[in-house]
């Protein structure tokens, strides 16, 4: 598989998750169960869309392989704006994937639906713009 095909393909799973995470992100009253499922449909979403950034740039010629990396250097490319809100969304999930209680819950749905959609959503309309040229 190419490196052009594999990000295209990344991208299409990157747009359905955040689809579904849209949708979770409407809701103004969470319960435990709602919170939990939001923060895992977040690290889901997060994932693919700093790998499909990955495959992206290594199409582009650059050789990243961390999460780090290839967010610095999106953030250099311009494919993201908030270079320092995606390095926070990072720390997050890495946060919100090792603890669990209510306190760090309840802030990482508030940091989810406050800043990290947004930035999800600004992800998918620049990519879709560079998937237009080549449909």
């Amino acid at each position: 598989m190419t490196t052009a095909i594999r990000w295209q393909q990344r991208f299409q799973n990157y747009q359905s998750s955040l689809r579904v995470l849209r949708q979770a992100c409407t809701q103004t009253e969470y319960s435990d169960l709602e919170r939990a499922g939001l923060i895992q449909l977040f690290e889901v979403t997060f994932e693919l869309g700093w790998k499909t950034l990955k495959d992206l740039l290594n199409h582009g010629g650059y050789d990243v392989k961390s999460p780090r990396e290839v967010l610095k250097q999106a953030f250099a490319d311009s494919l993201v704006a908030d270079g320092e809100g995606w390095i926070l969304a990072l720390d997050g999930r890495n946060k919100f994937a090792h603890i669990y209680n209510e306190g760090i819950a309840k802030a990482a749905v508030a940091e989810i639906t406050g800043r990290y959609l947004a930035m999800l959503v600004a992800l998918e309309t620049t990519l879709a713009a560079r998937l237009r040229p080549h449909a």
